[in-house]
């Protein structure tokens, strides 16, 4: 799959297609040299060393084509990320709004690669938005009212009016009335990559607030395979612990192993979605949810909002994550904790 990704690249060349391709060094992948492939046959590229600029990664991953599509999501391109992982995205057609206001970003990290660049402060004005969330962008998709914006991370990297990622965030699970559903890779209330580790709390308080003070239903899907950090559990077991049926407390938690196989030497073969849906918004991003992701890391996300009301409408997006959710919660490979021990692909170690 990923070598039939690189053909069509290559074939796009061939036909004098403009291509710009932003990444991040230093990268794992070291023998790849497909990048170098595509530049050879006229592809721009740009490798910006975000170790240098933020001690971090250039973890996001979406593509804009002819200023009018979008696909945005979790997934790499590359063969694993394509044949072994799951993974979750959005594509959107012929929004050229939206597919412009998304190039702002991509420009933030294509003009922070040349040689000894650095993040300005403040960003110019042609880096700036009036897209975002007090102001999302208004539109029919497919004949149903859509709003919709983007967020970004780290907050150095959200010049003027772009709404920072963990903030978006924030909203949507403040703005839930019913439900919140949470697909993610990893769930850390800490810093994941600095020794010793900082608690981190803001995401974990939020879900917290809401389920305690308002009895909004709370549900995370969270991934495990043999390569986990096991500690993560402690910090699921802290919430789920709060719910209790008798006061409308629900905050329910459950592990999604995807099976081994033959597989077990691929690295991260595993869930590895980021996202959110509420009974009002739905929320994709790119990141993980641990403090270096929003603090050190870019990242992007979109959140999307679509009226129930129209008589003759398409699912919206909030009911298309919902059945996503729903549907990979009710599996079998959805596991509740304390079914953890024994479970082979996981790291869960001794249990809690």
């Amino acid at each position: 799959m990923g070598e039939d990704v690189l053909k069509r690249f290559e074939s796009l060349l061939s036909r004098n297609v403009s291509m710009f391709i932003a990444t991040s060094v230093p990268s794992k992948a070291k023998q790849s040299t497909d990048l170098k492939v595509l530049e050879s046959k006229g592809a721009h590229i740009k490798r910006i060393n975000f170790g240098q600029l933020t001690h971090g990664v250039l973890h996001t991953k979406f593509w804009i084509v002819d200023r009018k599509h979008i696909f945005l999501g979790s997934a790499n391109i590359d063969w694993r990320s394509l044949t072994q992982m799951k993974e979750v995205g959005v594509m959107i057609s012929n929004c050229s709004c939206l597919a412009n206001d998304l190039l702002k970003t991509f420009k933030t990290y294509w003009d922070l690669g040349e040689p000894n660049a650095t993040i300005p402060s403040p960003w110019p004005n042609n880096y700036s938005t009036n897209i975002n969330r007090n102001s999302p962008l208004e539109m029919q998709v497919n004949g149903t009212l859509t709003k919709a914006y983007f967020s970004a991370s780290p907050s150095s990297f959200c010049p003027d009016g772009r709404t920072f990622d963990l903030v978006a965030i924030l909203d949507v699970i403040y703005d839930a009335e019913k439900f919140i559903y949470v697909s993610i890779m990893e769930y850390f209330p800490i810093s994941r990559f600095s020794h010793p580790s900082r608690y981190w709390p803001p995401i974990d308080n939020a879900l917290r607030s809401v389920a305690l003070s308002r009895n909004i239903q709370i549900r995370l899907l969270i991934n495990c395979w043999i390569d986990t950090d096991s500690s993560m559990f402690h910090y699921l077991k802290s919430l789920s612990v709060l719910s209790d049926p008798h006061i409308n407390i629900t905050i329910d938690v459950k592990i999604f192993i995807v099976p081994i196989g033959n597989y077990s030497n691929i690295p991260f073969a595993r869930l590895n979605h980021k996202y959110m849906v509420t009974d009002k918004t739905a929320y994709i991003g790119t990141s993980n949810w641990s403090e270096e992701y929003f603090t050190i890391t870019a990242g992007v996300g979109l959140i999307a909002k679509q009226s129930t009301d129209s008589p003759k409408r398409n699912l919206i997006i909030q009911e298309q994550l919902k059945s996503l959710f729903e549907r990979d919660w009710n599996s079998k490979y959805s596991i509740n904790m304390e079914d953890l021990p024994g479970q082979k692909g996981c790291a869960w170690k001794d249990g809690i």
